[in-house]
């Protein structure tokens, strides 16, 4: 089985700007003239697909695409050295921050979200990581 996490935007270059140099990733393929680039550099390849805002996402939905804050109950958690620097590289690249650095007794969380209204949550483990929250 493989994984592809696929987020739909509005502006290819905005997007390529915000996830590769905002976050570290690499631009790989380009697929469809362009309306779809792959992305690599994290544990599996993230696909940006260029979608207008007001389309639809499936044949016959009343909901079309909107780009702006959206709730989800899927987003993304990106692990990362210094949630400082990170947060403040995405920010210089467009996002905005909703729940700044907060320390828990497995490391720390920062919520953010892209420039198209995707939220994501950065989270930077200490030496337990999520084991801080195994019963002993």
């Amino acid at each position: 089985m493989e994984l592809r996490i696929c987020i739909d935007v509005d502006d290819m270059a905005r997007a390529l700007s915000f996830y590769v140099k905002g976050l570290g990733l690499c631009k790989g393929r380009e697929f469809d003239s362009g309306f779809v680039v792959e992305l690599l550099g994290a544990g599996c390849p993230v696909d940006l697909l260029l979608n207008r805002a007001g389309s639809s996402p499936i044949a016959g939905s009343v909901i079309t695409r909107n780009y702006q804050r959206h709730w989800t109950p899927v987003h993304l958690d990106i692990v990362v050295d210094n949630i400082e620097a990170s947060v403040a590289r995405l920010l210089r690249h467009g996002a905005l921050l909703e729940s700044p650095v907060a320390e828990h007794s497995w490391g720390k969380i920062a919520g953010l979200v892209d420039p198209f209204g995707h939220g994501l949550d950065l989270l930077q483990f200490n030496a337990l990581g999520y084991d801080a929250l195994v019963p002993k």
